[in-house]
């Protein structure tokens, strides 16, 4: 009889962590201590908190270890799993979080009284970190595939629809247009139609949908057969980049075992109702991420852009009606219809309604996995669930939406985060990526990096992205250089107007919004390269110098040792010197450097 379940993250963060290696070296030590029948290890999806990876929970104790390794696993299993003695010193607390002496706190065996978990609402996320989902039975003892029988049996396909209109629910994906509406608009529509899954998730920083497909995939398996059954669909495509090997083979796993359950395929519970899904692997073109190219994809067609209208609710997948959503989206439907749209609507604003997951990165103490209601502040995001900036640096700002979103500033860290309140101050939910910056990060060096991305990202169709961003990225490379002028943030803001009025889709509409939200709340930053030529933050290179105080410098020698280029110079136990000339700016004397003799400016 099994009287305890070791809960063992396997996905992507984790497992290029080791707990693969940890799930093998447990199962060795159960074995050899004659507690592998009693104990059952668990391979679930993310459990969020991606800092303290690998992770591993207890239960029914659920004793939550963090950064685990495979030669804390002999400890574990003879004091905790023999004699039932927590080792405390893995332990996850609130001291984890906040980077302080764990033994000084009391242990937490409860998520729930975590600053990280305590503020969440898991919706999408609600299966990730609990179940095996290579195993369709422990979806199903979550409820899973119950809502799928409740349309297929008790509800017509506008009822379907129009629980979705009534829960509020928008599309995760960035743009945010009402699901219910583009699945009304297909209804509607006659002949042969498709339902696609957008998984390709280009933007940098972002995998949220990546989680939730190692995590749940029969979440969005299940919710896909409810599109298919609602606008009148009999087959399904699920479009996930190449780059997601475990997402892929969870996937591959969960179709084979829904259609082996009867779930997916002919005749489903016995109505008359048939559906099944294919899968199609990207290449990991950013560009296909846009609904249209996404389905020029995967008819086997270069991954472009299409004018619209005929929108794809009319014509879509090889010119026939077609729905498409992404991960996230799908993965809310399921409740939707079993919990009702009065209970989803409950959460977040007026006008975005649910919870929504960010993969929250940067300059941040808790990076990972959080799921929040709408019009939670991102104060609570970074200070609370994030657990504050680490170092004891500042909070300088915040990227949401990736390349196609924008930055909000400190002054504006307490705004509610939600659909319309982000677009009001210049940046965009996008799919969900929230990338932290600290006082030392360059916004100009910021606006280039997401300018370079959407260059080498896009397709070329349209001249307005294909040209304007190159011109774009060419004035910031010669601000950053110290060779700008003042009149070049007039042509940036002019070519950003015409990028964002003429281009074919929207991720060219949306390219210039970082370099527009950064010249909007950090215009000082641009003129001190250009006036002063100076990087506040001592980014950019090309206007950095770098000096050796002759009065701090103990003539050891470790700073012309590292150097690459040979550039510095001078005797044991002498002031040494830097030749500017030769100076690659890489910084590697001032990490070696232990008397704070280096500086740069």
């Amino acid at each position: 009889m099994v009287r305890s379940h070791v809960l063992i993250c396997g996905g992507t963060g984790c497992t290029s962590s080791g707990s693969a290696s940890i799930r093998e070296a447990l199962a060795e030590q159960l074995a050899a201590n004659g507690l592998d029948e009693e104990i059952k290890i668990v391979q679930t999806g993310c459990f969020g908190l991606c800092a303290l990876g690998p992770i591993m929970i207890v239960y029914p104790e659920g004793t939550f270890y963090s950064r685990v390794t495979v030669e804390d696993i002999p400890e574990i299993v003879s004091e905790h799993l023999l004699k039932g003695r927590i080792v405390d010193r893995l332990v996850y607390n609130k001291s984890d979080e906040a980077g302080e002496d764990a033994a000084a706190h009391e242990l937490h065996t409860s998520l729930n009284d975590t600053d990280f978990y305590k503020k969440q609402k898991r919706v999408a996320l609600r299966n990730c970190g609990v179940i095996n989902p290579e195993k369709i039975d422990e979806y199903i003892a979550m409820d899973g595939y119950f809502a799928l029988a409740k349309v297929l049996t008790e509800m017509s396909r506008e009822d379907v629809v129009q629980t979705l209109l009534d829960s509020g629910l928008r599309g995760r994906g960035g743009a945010g247009f009402p699901t219910g509406l583009k699945w009304k608009f297909a209804m509607g529509s006659t002949g042969k139609k498709y339902v696609c899954c957008n998984a390709d998730e280009g933007d940098p920083g972002a995998f949220m949908d990546r989680s939730i497909l190692e995590g749940d995939p029969h979440a969005v398996i299940e919710a896909m057969a409810i599109a298919g059954y609602a606008i009148g669909a009999d087959e399904g495509f699920i479009y996930v980049r190449a780059e997601y090997p475990i997402a892929v083979h969870r996937l591959e796993v969960a179709l084979k075992q829904a259609r082996e359950y009867g779930l997916l395929g002919k005749n489903i519970f016995g109505t008359d109702f048939c559906f099944d899904i294919q899968l199609r692997l990207g290449a990991g073109a950013f560009v296909c991420g846009e609904e249209t190219a996404l389905m020029t994809s995967i008819e086997g067609k270069r991954g472009e852009p299409r004018p619209r209208p005929p929108f794809p609710a009319v014509k879509g997948l090889f010119e026939k009606p077609t729905i498409l959503n992404n991960v996230e989206t799908y993965a809310n439907i399921p409740q939707i219809i079993l919990k009702g749209a009065e209970w989803f609507a409950s959460m977040g604003t007026e006008k975005s309604k649910g919870t929504k997951v960010f993969a929250l990165g940067g300059k941040i103490t808790n990076t990972g996995l959080v799921e929040v209601p709408m019009g939670t502040t991102l104060r609570e995001v970074v200070e609370e669930i994030g657990g504050g900036i680490p170092n004891g640096k500042k909070f300088k700002a915040a990227q949401t939406g990736g390349p196609s979103g924008g930055c909000i500033p400190a002054s504006l860290i307490d705004t509610p985060i939600d659909y319309d309140n982000l677009i009001a101050i210049g940046s965009m939910m996008g799919s969900g990526g929230l990338i932290v910056m600290d006082e030392d990060t360059c916004m100009v060096d910021l606006a280039k990096f997401f300018l370079e991305f959407t260059v080498d990202e896009s397709c070329g169709k349209c001249a307005p992205c294909r040209i304007g961003t190159v011109r774009m990225l060419e004035l910031l490379n010669k601000i950053t250089e110290g060779k700008g002028e003042m009149e070049d943030l007039d042509k940036l803001e002019e070519l950003a107007k015409y990028i964002k009025s003429a281009s074919l889709c929207g991720l060219g509409q949306t390219a210039p919004n970082p370099v527009l939200s950064t010249l909007r709340y950090f215009r000082d930053e641009y003129e001190a390269h250009i006036k002063e030529k100076r990087c506040p933050a001592g980014v950019c290179k090309k206007l950095l110098s770098f000096s050796i105080d002759p009065e701090k410098c103990k003539g050891c020698t470790m700073c012309a040792r590292v150097c690459p280029a040979g550039a510095i110079s001078g005797t044991v136990r002498s002031p040494h010197t830097i030749d500017t000339a030769k100076c690659l700016k890489c910084g590697a004397c001032i990490e070696k450097c232990k008397f704070g003799a280096i500086s740069k400016k």
